[in-house]
């Protein structure tokens, strides 16, 4: 896995049947995905949203395959002062790729093909000494929705990461279960016998009660994934508690959590002892382009999966040393962490499309969920740029008439794949591009890998020598 600046991420959760399962104590529909609410849903603490592009020196960390039998991509955030957190999710995720690996990309489920790993996240709180964390994953190869959530917790006055049930005082975690139970007992599907068995092994309470949340107003939100305390057929059980039931129980630290989820003092201090600077171009190029790609030979280099720092920043300078032109494949949660770069790359006359929220699989989800993904991106976008995009490169090339019938955007793929996800070799990735180069050809690499980026100068000489004129996806089309 590698580093990159991000964010996500702002995955905006809480749809409205979320809420309401919430609210009338029924199991979450399966509609009620984290991440697939429309544009401007509640987040799913209920509260304030949190903007990543103010966390100062946030980076994401990404794996991706965009194997056709082996497709999954997975991102968490690791913010400076932290550490201690981000080590905990990284195990995890660590852990699920590589169950995810050897399940579904090897010997017989890899010629079969079909699954998908999608791991994203989103903050639910970062202000004070205080940050939260939640995963969201999708695994294509687990029975039923494959849908999981966990939280995580870090507590900067303590320098201490900390479990959901960190929320809650030592102290108080039996009742606080008991009252969990009680809720749950009366739920269809619960077998109210096995409950004792599933909670109250501090163990087992500790990996189960994983997913835990503050609302607005200062109650408390409790999500069990499916199976965990009823039949899988129930899928996810959702156990709320008003601010004057939680307020016996929190412990020091789930107090500070609950106050700054509802009312965020603003910045984020959690000690750190260095914050990388912010990534920017050092040179750019902003004259409008005039190529004729009728009268001169044309290719369109294509980056996706950005911004990402400080990798976009220094793309963005061998570009400009050349006068090329390139179109970057966004993907939304990073542009709403560096709005920033997507701006420079606007700035510099490169065009910006639309690569998603959090690259899932299009053709796997339903038209509201296609429509949220792309719109939310597009959002993102002009709110950079102050331009809309009108491309859209489907996540693994995955598209059908289902997806182009839920947005008017222009489905772009490509016509050479360098496969840099998988060769993390900057000479291997320059050599395929100048080997397979043809003129109108649509170069597909990922600007989130330094040494795909490390290719670009020996691309960018050696096919300049060879006559290539290097011009956005749009001015390329407008010749053929």
């Amino acid at each position: 896995m590698r580093k990159s600046s991000l964010f996500p991420s702002l995955v905006l959760l809480g749809s409205l049947s979320l809420t309401a399962a919430c609210s009338s104590g029924v199991p979450a529909s399966p509609g009620s995905e984290p991440g697939d609410g429309p544009a401007g849903s509640s987040p799913a603490n209920g509260g304030h949203t949190v903007d990543p592009a103010r966390i100062r020196g946030l980076e994401i960390v990404t794996d991706s395959s965009e194997h056709g039998a082996c497709r999954y991509a997975a991102s968490y955030p690791a913010v400076p002062g932290a550490e201690r957190m981000t080590s905990a999710m990284q195990k995890d995720v660590e852990q699920r790729v590589d169950t995810f690996r050897t399940g579904s990309c090897e010997g017989d489920a890899a010629a079969e093909g079909s699954a998908e790993l999608n791991i994203s996240y989103e903050f639910l709180a970062a202000s004070g000494d205080v940050l939260g964390v939640r995963l969201t994953t999708r695994d294509g190869s687990a029975a039923g929705s494959g849908l999981s959530n966990s939280t995580y917790w870090y507590d900067g006055e303590d320098q201490a990461a900390r479990t959901a049930l960190d929320l809650v005082d030592e102290a108080s975690q039996d009742d606080f279960v008991s009252a969990l139970k009680e809720k749950l007992k009366s739920r269809e599907g619960v077998d109210a016998a096995s409950l004792d068995g599933i909670l109250d092994d501090p163990a087992n309470r500790t990996a189960v009660v994983d997913d835990m949340v503050f609302t607005a107003d200062g109650g408390l939100t409790a999500t069990f994934d499916r199976g965990e305390v009823g039949v899988p057929a129930a899928d996810q059980y959702v156990v709320t508690f008003p601010k004057t039931a939680v307020a016996p129980w929190l412990s020091d630290f789930g107090k500070r959590v609950q106050r700054q989820t509802g009312r965020p003092s603003g910045g984020l201090d959690l000690g750190a002892t260095h914050e990388p600077e912010p990534s920017v171009p050092v040179e750019t190029a902003s004259e409008d382009d005039t190529t004729d790609c009728a009268q001169v030979t044309c290719i369109a280099l294509t980056f996706d999966d950005g911004p990402a720092a400080p990798e976009t920043a220094t793309l963005l300078t061998y570009l400009a040393r050349y006068k090329a032109r390139a179109t970057f494949f966004t993907v939304g949660q990073n542009v709403a962490a560096h709005p920033e770069l997507v701006r420079a790359e606007s700035d510099a006359g490169h065009e910006i499309g639309n690569h998603s929220w959090n690259h899932p699989d299009l053709t796997g989800l339903t038209p509201d969920e296609v429509r949220s993904q792309l719109e939310r991106t597009s959002t993102a976008i002009e709110a950079a740029t102050g331009k809309a995009p009108t491309l859209f490169r489907p996540p693994y090339g995955a598209v059908n008439d289902t997806v182009k019938a839920a947005t008017t955007l222009s489905p772009v793929l490509w016509d050479v794949d360098t496969e840099d996800w998988k060769h993390r070799d900057a000479a291997k990735v320059a050599r395929t591009v100048i080997d397979k180069a043809k003129p109108n050809d649509v170069v597909l690499m990922h600007d989130i890998h330094p040494t795909s980026v490390a290719a670009v100068p020996e691309i960018l000489r050696t096919l300049t020598e060879r006559g290539f004129h290097f011009v956005t996806v749009s001015r390329l089309r407008a010749a053929l």
